[in-house]
C-alpha cells in the first residue's frame, strides 16, 4: 500500500485531539448521504408520477395517429391494413371526432364525441378497463347508446339509462333555415381514467352511429394505432409519412400531449438542480474539514517533507481523506435512497397516520399515492456527481497541505 493512501485512512480512522473536526466530517458525511438519499427518492417519485401521467393519457389517446384532410378520411379501411402491417404496429382501429352539445334536462354541456368501434377500440386504448359503469360492448350500432366519461356525467346529472339529446353543430339546410342535428342517446356507461381532461370533456358512441349523426357516409375522421413500444412512436410516424400515401397528417403522442410531458420534465430537471445543491454544500463542508485538519497536522506534514515525502504525497494524503468522507457518505445516501425508493407505498400511509395528515388528497388530486419508478441511471448519476463534488472539495486544503513550509511549521515545536 503507498503511503499517502495510508497515512490518509489512519487520519481519517485516527481519535483526533481536536473533536471539533470530527463533528464536522461527521456532519459533511450525514448531509452528503441525506442530499444524496433525498435526491434519488424525488427522481423516483418524478419518474414515477411521469408514468402515471403517461399512462392515463396513453389509456385514452393514441400513440401514434392518422387523421385525413378536413377531418375525413375515405380509405381508412387500407390505410389501416397498411398501417397495422408495420412490426412495431400493434392494433389499428378507427375512429370518428366530432363536436357536439349534451342536454339532460336543463344541464347542457359540450363535449368531443369520439365515434369507436368497441371490439377495435380496446386493442388501441384502456377505456374499457376505466368503466365504472356499464360496458363499452353496450355501444352497438343503430341502438344509440352514449357512454361518459365520469364528470361529464356528474355535470349532466346523468346515470346509466337515461335519455339525453346530442345536438351535432352540422346543420340541416330547410326552408325555414338551417336546423341542428337532433338525436336522442341512453346513457349505456360511464368511465374514469384519473385525467379530467377525458372524464369531463369526452362521450363515445358507436362508429355507425357517428357516421350517422355528422353526415360522414362511410368515412371516419381517422385511424388510431397501437404500438408494442410506446417511446417508438416518432420513429413508426416518420415510417408511415414515407409509406403512405394522400393528404394525411400523422402524429404521435409526444406531440399531441407535449405540454404534459414538457412540464413534467422542466420540474424533474429543476427539482434534480435545487437537491443538488444541497449535495454540493454538505460536500463542501469537507473543505472546513480538510482546512481544520490540516492546520492540526502541520508538524506532521513538516515531519514527513523533511522524511522526503514530495507536494504531490501530501496532497494525495489530504485528498484520501477528504474523498473517504464523501464515498462513505454517497454509499449511506445510495443505501438509503434505493431502500426508501422502493418503499415509498409503505412510508408514506405510515406518515399520514402518524401525522394524521393525507398528502394527497382524493377530493383534490386524481393520483391519490406517490409513485415511484426507480431507475439505475438515476442512481449513477446521482452517486458520480455525488463523488465528483466531493473530490473537488479536497483539491484547496490539499493544496494549501503541500505548501506548508516544514521549517515554519516546526519552529515552535
Amino acid at each position: 500500500m503507498q503511503y499517502e493512501l495510508l497515512v490518509g485512512l489512519r487520519y481519517t480512522r485516527a481519535k483526533r485531539r481536536n473533536h471539533f473536526i470530527s463533528f464536522i466530517s461527521l456532519t459533511s458525511m450525514l448531509g452528503i448521504a441525506l442530499g444524496v438519499a433525498a435526491l434519488i427518492v424525488v427522481l423516483s417519485v418524478m419518474n414515477g408520477f411521469q408514468k402515471e401521467v403517461r399512462t392515463r393519457i396513453l389509456g385514452v389517446a393514441s400513440h401514434v395517429q392518422i387523421t385525413g384532410a378536413e377531418n375525413r378520411l375515405a380509405d381508412w379501411l387500407a390505410i389501416a391494413k397498411r398501417a397495422a402491417a408495420h412490426p412495431l404496429v400493434a392494433a389499428a382501429a378507427p375512429f370518428v371526432d366530432a363536436q357536439g352539445m349534451l342536454l339532460l334536462g336543463a344541464n347542457v354541456r359540450g363535449a368531443v364525441v369520439r365515434g369507436v368501434v368497441p371490439q377495435l377500440e380496446e386493442k388501441v386504448a384502456e377505456i374499457g378497463t376505466h368503466m365504472v359503469a356499464g360496458t363499452l360492448d353496450a355501444l352497438a350500432p343503430g341502438k344509440f347508446n352514449i357512454v361518459l366519461g365520469a364528470e361529464l356525467a356528474r355535470a349532466l346529472g346523468a346515470v346509466p339509462g337515461d335519455k339525453l339529446t346530442l345536438i351535432a353543430p352540422q346543420g340541416l339546410v330547410t326552408p325555414a333555415g338551417i336546423l341542428p342535428r337532433l338525436k336522442q342517446f341512453t346513457v349505456a356507461g360511464i368511465f374514469e381514467v384519473g385525467m379530467f381532461e377525458y372524464d369531463s370533456g369526452l362521450a363515445l358512441i358507436h362508429l355507425q352511429d357517428a357516421q350517422k349523426l355528422y353526415g360522414m357516409a362511410e368515412n371516419v375522421s381517422g385511424v388510431r394505432l397501437k404500438l408494442h413500444d410506446l417511446f417508438q412512436s416518432r420513429e413508426v410516424a416518420r415510417d408511415l409519412i414515407t409509406s403512405l400515401r394522400g393528404d394525411l397528417y400523422i402524429s404521435d403522442w409526444t406531440r399531441s400531449h407535449a405540454n404534459y410531458f414538457r412540464a413534467v420534465q422542466i420540474e424533474k430537471t429543476m427539482m434534480f438542480i435545487i437537491l443538488l445543491l444541497i449535495v454540493a454544500v454538505a460536500a463542501f463542508n469537507i473543505v472546513s474539514t480538510l482546512v481544520m485538519a490540516v492546520t492540526d497536522k502541520q508538524s506532521d506534514i513538516a515531519i514527513l517533507r523533511t522524511l522526503g515525502a514530495s507536494p504531490g504525497g501530501i496532497m494525495k494524503i489530504f485528498i484520501v481523506q477528504g474523498a473517504l468522507i464523501g464515498a462513505i457518505g454517497t454509499l449511506i445516501g445510495v443505501a438509503g435512497g434505493i431502500a426508501l425508493a422502493l418503499n415509498i407505498d409503505v412510508v408514506v400511509p405510515f406518515l399520514e397516520r402518524l401525522l394524521n395528515v393525507r398528502f394527497l388528497s382524493r377530493e383534490v388530486y386524481y393520483i391519490t399515492e406517490l409513485p415511484s419508478d426507480l431507475q439505475r441511471s438515476d442512481v449513477v448519476s446521482v452517486a458520480i456527481l455525488s463523488l465528483a463534488l466531493s473530490f473537488l472539495a479536497t483539491l484547496y486544503p490539499s493544496w494549501r497541505a503541500s505548501r506548508v513550509n516544514p521549517a515554519e511549521a516546526l519552529r515552535y515545536e
